[in-house]
């Protein structure tokens, strides 16, 4: 029998270790795969598993490689590395240790991404005036989406379970591949065109960009910023973020927080109502309780000014009334009486014969009287005029003239100096029985002693 030599366990891995690093195939590797379980040591190493659909391999990347990324690893990133095949003989395994990582496909997506939104930015897409508001009770509520995806199973769950008066209506779309950018701008459309919805929940469940890029394309975002229906955007998970996010009219982070965000809770509801229904009935019998004191205080004042007592008082006061004018008519009508009966007693103690006699020659006497004092008036006005008239003649210059005077005129106005008067002048000299018109031939001064 041959002998067989038995190898070490470290033997075989000190080989394997060997082969595997000096193989000039393995000693340059360019890989690329999905990152799954990505660990990050506190000395800054980072530690994942590379993955694509049929196999798996853990990677090392030492903190002196890490500090050159220009990108922040995370689970589900897909990438590509540059590195070696390394051997970890304690554990028996083997893994790769990078030099570099970079992201695979999504660098020029991303650059896409974030060049579209600065435009859309730049044109007003994301102004918080735009967007519309969510309805607080929506009566209709429509839901775009894939029909058989778990979103809108996850969004009708939500609803019936907090606001199942609603009605729920499915426009179904696809929501990844090249025409899902079409189906998704049509079912918008159709959705706005249709009126039958208060609020429309445009999305899908989580995925790589790529799965999601469909709501990054202008024919989705242009629909949603052109929806007179208010959307609410659900694509992807909480941390996924797309441009419908932003040019919606609210972002949910989740198709589950969308149901949510376009319903109120039944419960938050029916929690309101009974708060409602408490405050009701508190201010009823409140209010009751100050309409029953303020009925009574009415009746109170009824009592006091009510008809009947009204009536009461106004008869109370007639009588008072009538009896004080039947007082005062008694008094009135006893004067009367009285001065009546005074004055018949005065009418009996007269001589009406006497009295008419003595004011008969009383009136005689003031009106001979009365002739005589207007006969002496008369008298002594006449002698006092027919002096005035002798004073009258006497002051009277007429009458000089009838002794021969005469006085002279120069335009109407009398000359009372030779002085006044020039040669060929023409003068009018007034007598008592006319007037001379002569013309001025000489001039003679006259000194008087």
């Amino acid at each position: 029998m041959q002998d067989v030599r038995y190898l070490t366990v470290s033997a075989l891995t000190k080989y394997i270790k060997q082969i595997l690093e000096n193989d000039k195939h393995l000693s340059q590797i360019y890989i690329k795969g999905e990152i799954s379980n990505l660990t990050k040591h506190s000395r800054g190493h980072f530690y994942f598993t590379l993955k694509d659909e049929g196999a798996q391999i853990r990677v090392t990347m030492f903190a002196n490689y890490v500090k050159n990324l220009n990108f922040n690893p995370k689970d589900g990133d897909k990438v590509r590395l540059f590195g070696s095949m390394s051997v970890y003989e304690a554990g028996g395994s083997y893994a790769i240790n990078a030099y570099t990582l970079e992201l695979d496909g999504i660098g020029n997506l991303y650059l896409a991404y974030e060049k579209l939104k600065k435009e859309l930015s730049d044109k007003g897409y994301f102004d918080i005036n735009r967007k519309k508001s969510i309805p607080m009770y929506p009566k209709a509520i429509g839901v775009i989406t894939s029909p058989t995806g778990a979103a809108i199973r996850d969004i009708i769950h939500t609803i019936e379970r907090r606001y199942p008066t609603t009605r729920l209506y499915l426009y179904p779309a696809l929501v990844q591949g090249e025409e899902a950018k079409f189906s998704i701008e049509k079912q918008i459309k159709q959705a706005n065109q249709d009126g039958l919805v208060d609020v429309l929940i445009v999305g899908r469940g989580g995925g790589s960009i790529e799965d999601l890029w469909a709501f990054n394309e202008m024919p989705v975002i242009e629909a949603i910023y052109r929806s007179s229906i208010p959307i609410i955007s659900a694509v992807g998970h909480e941390t996924d973020f797309t441009l419908a996010d932003f040019v919606s009219d609210l972002r949910a982070p989740t198709p589950t927080a969308a149901g949510e965000l376009a319903t109120p809770s039944k419960d938050n509801l029916l929690e309101m109502v009974l708060s409602y229904r408490s405050q009701i009935q508190i201010y009823s019998q409140k209010y009751m309780e100050q309409q029953k004191t303020k009925l009574m205080h009415l009746d109170e004042r009824l009592m006091v000014h009510s008809p009947v007592s009204l009536i009461k008082q106004l008869k109370e006061r007639y009588t008072q009334t009538h009896t004080q004018l039947m007082k005062t008519m008694r008094t009135l009508i006893e004067g009367k009486i009285h001065q009546y009966r005074m004055l018949s007693q005065r009418i009996e103690t007269y001589d009406v014969g006497a009295l008419l006699k003595y004011k008969t020659e009383k009136c005689d006497y003031v009106s001979n009287n009365l002739n005589h004092a207007y006969e002496r008036i008369i008298t002594k006005k006449e002698d006092n005029f027919q002096l005035l008239i002798q004073s009258l003649k006497h002051q009277n210059p007429l009458s000089l003239m009838d002794k021969g005077y005469t006085y002279t005129t120069k335009n109407q106005k009398r000359i009372e100096s030779i002085n006044e008067v020039l040669i060929d002048d023409i003068i009018e000299t007034t007598l008592k029985d006319g007037k001379l018109t002569s013309v001025v031939k000489q001039k003679e001064t006259h000194t008087w002693k």
